[in-house]
Parts: C-alpha cells; structure tokens; sequence
C-alpha cells in the first residue's frame, strides 16, 4: 500500500469511493451523488494546510482521507474535520488506520490544535480506530441526521495537539 497526496488525476477514483459511501453506508449525511466537478471544487478548497492523502493498492486508489476546516470562522482556524473513506472491497485491511496515522504524522507541521471527526452511530470499526489513535469521544449529538429512513446519531470525537 502506498499513501501519498491527493492529485487531480485521483478524482474519478475518490468521487467513486466517496458516491458509494453516499448511496450504502451513514458514514456521510450527504445524499446525493457528487460529481467529478464538484469533487475538484472540494480538493481545490485544500491546501498544505488542509492535506488530502490517498492510498493505492493493486494499481488503484482504494481509500482517501482529508482534514478540512471546521467552520469559516476565524477563531477556528486551527480546528480541522478528518473524513476517511474506504472502498467497500477493501474496508478491513487497515488502510483507513494507515491513512489516519499519515495524517496525524502530519500534524505538527500544519498549526493544528484540534481534529474533530463525527462518526455515526454504529460505525463501530471508526468509532475503535479513533479511539485506537487517542481521539477522545467528547459527546453525542442525537438523532441529527436522517437517512435510509431512520434518524442517526453523531458520535463527535476529538484530539487536541499541544
């Protein structure tokens, strides 16, 4: 396996994987399918400061992972969101654990003082994995989010850097 920066050229593959967490899995409330255009939008709004790593296996990308602004605001500039997303024929092989552990590699250099992630309830492997890599569990949001007609809960995890 080989984690690296995110390229244009790696579009199609993360709209792909991101599309199929949207239409089978809770791991994003979004519910429409995104398009290759606007996934460019999305990796042009990051930077060095805001990294999108990928992770190639079998002479494809199989995985990505990305730290984004948590809100426009100012005072949060030094707060990110971590999203890991995963192909489903090859979740359970530890890509997403080597993807998270390249981006917390990554944190001193880029002013980072907190990464939060949301995870849904009963996302129990993500909701492990950030415990595993010292997020703390900080709360729960309650039935927030609905989809494939059930209400979801967010699990909000966090890790403060010094």
């Amino acid at each position: 396996m080989q984690i690296r920066q995110a390229s244009f050229l790696d579009l199609p593959d993360i709209t792909e994987i991101y599309n199929e967490a949207i239409a089978t899995t809770v791991a994003t409330f979004d519910t429409e399918p995104k398009s290759l255009e606007d996934r460019k939008k999305w990796l042009l709004a990051h930077d060095e400061y805001q990294p999108v790593l990928v992770a190639e296996m079998d002479n494809r990308v199989v995985g990505w992972a990305s730290l984004s602004r948590w809100s426009e605001r100012k005072a949060y500039d030094q707060t990110l969101e971590l999203s890991v997303y995963i192909l489903s024929s090859y979740r359970g092989k530890g890509i997403g654990k080597k993807l998270m552990e390249s981006l917390l590699e990554m944190t001193p250099g880029l002013n980072v003082h907190v990464i939060l992630s949301r995870i849904a309830g009963g996302n129990e492997a993500s909701l492990h994995l950030h415990e595993a890599l010292g997020f703390e569990k900080i709360g729960i949001m309650k039935e927030v989010g609905k989809k494939f007609e059930r209400w979801i809960d967010v699990h909000l995890y966090q890790k403060v850097f010094n």
